[in-house]
C-alpha cells in the first residue's frame, strides 16, 4: 500500500505543476477540442471508416475496429469496474472544468488506451506515418491530464494496455486464421 501512496503523491505533484505551470488561454481553448476527438474513440472511428470505403485498405479499417472493441472491453468494461479509482477532479468539485465531468472511473484513461491502441496498429501498416498516429494518440493523452480528468499514472496504464491491446488484436487475428484453416476448411 505504501507504494500506491508514494504513486498518488507523485500523481498529485505532477498534476499540481502542470495546472499552475502549463495552463493558459491557448491550450484552454485547443484541449477541449483535443480531448473530444478522442471521445469514444471518433477520431479513429473516423479513419477506420475511411479505410473500409477503400478497397485496398479495407482489412486494415476492419482491425482499427476489433482493435477499439478489444480496447474498450479491457479498459471501460473490466479494468475499470475492478479498479474503481476516482478521478482528480472528483475530489475537487468546486473545480469548474473546461469539459462536462465523466461519470466513469479514471484508472486508466480509456481515451489514452484506444489511442494508443489504434496509433500501434496503424503504425505497423502505414509506417512512414507512425509519429503522426502516436503525436496524435500523445496529444490526447496529455489532454486529459491538462483537463484535469486522469492522474498522471492513468495515462500511463493507457499507453500500455494500449500497446497490449493491438498485440491481443493481432494474436485474435492470427489464432482465428489458424481457426479457420484447420477447423472451418476441412469441415
Amino acid at each position: 500500500m505504501k507504494i500506491l501512496s508514494q504513486i498518488q503523491k507523485l500523481d498529485n505533484f505532477i498534476l499540481s505543476n502542470f495546472k499552475n505551470h502549463i495552463q493558459n488561454k491557448f491550450f484552454d481553448r485547443l484541449m477541449p477540442i483535443i480531448t473530444a476527438m478522442g471521445n469514444l474513440g471518433i477520431v479513429w472511428l473516423l479513419i477506420a471508416s475511411l479505410l473500409l470505403f477503400s478497397k485496398p485498405y479495407r482489412t486494415i479499417g476492419s482491425i482499427v475496429i476489433l482493435t477499439l472493441i478489444i480496447s474498450t472491453i479491457m479498459g471501460e468494461g473490466l479494468i475499470k469496474h475492478i479498479v474503481k479509482r476516482s478521478r482528480p477532479c472528483t475530489n475537487r468539485e468546486d473545480m469548474e472544468l473546461l469539459i462536462k465531468r465523466p461519470i466513469t472511473s479514471s484508472f486508466p484513461s480509456g481515451h489514452t488506451l484506444s489511442s494508443f491502441a489504434v496509433a500501434e496498429v496503424l503504425s505497423i501498416y502505414f509506417i512512414h506515418y507512425r509519429l503522426i498516429f502516436l503525436c496524435l494518440a500523445l496529444l490526447i493523452a496529455l489532454s486529459r491530464l491538462y483537463l484535469y480528468v486522469h492522474y498522471p499514472s492513468d495515462i500511463i496504464a493507457g499507453i500500455l494496455l494500449g500497446i497490449l491491446c493491438s498485440r491481443i488484436t493481432f494474436f485474435v487475428i492470427k489464432e482465428g486464421f489458424v481457426f479457420y484453416k484447420r477447423i472451418i476448411l476441412k469441415w
